[in-house]
């Protein structure tokens, strides 16, 4: 079931100065970086509890989030709702027609699972579905 927004993600063009601002220009912490070679991104994750707010780069400058700065120069990339069972989402979700972008959820950020629906499925907005590690 979906339990949660996890995060906003926020494709960047240039991270350091991403998260310069959120950091010292908004006041908030950064909560760490990773590279998430599975999304062909590093990702910084700025907590803003509930939520987050995670910036997304393109690692060594290749994968969809390269092929998403190419075309729009940054801005919202996704909404990301959190599972407790990401299996039984999908196949919920399934049902009702929604398509996938994979045919299963792959690893993620900080060991999580994670599967995207397709824009067209959603009015146009890419939707993460994530399972946190502790969780599986």
């Amino acid at each position: 079931m979906i339990t949660a927004l996890d995060h906003i993600a926020v494709a960047v063009p240039d991270l350091e100065k991403a998260i310069q601002r959120f950091v010292e220009d908004f006041g908030l912490t950064l909560g760490g970086t990773e590279d998430v070679h599975e999304a062909k991104t590093t990702a910084a994750f700025i907590p803003l509890p509930p939520t987050n707010i995670e910036l997304v780069y393109p690692l060594n400058g290749e994968g969809p989030v390269a092929t998403y700065l190419e075309k729009k120069g940054g801005g919202l990339h996704h909404l990301c709702f959190r599972s407790d069972n990401i299996e039984e989402d999908v196949a919920r979700l399934r049902e009702k027609g929604y398509q996938f972008l994979a045919d299963a959820p792959t690893p993620g950020a900080h060991g999580s699972k994670v599967i995207f629906i397709h824009p067209r499925s959603c009015d146009g907005v890419l939707i993460e579905i994530n399972q946190p590690a502790e969780e599986h």
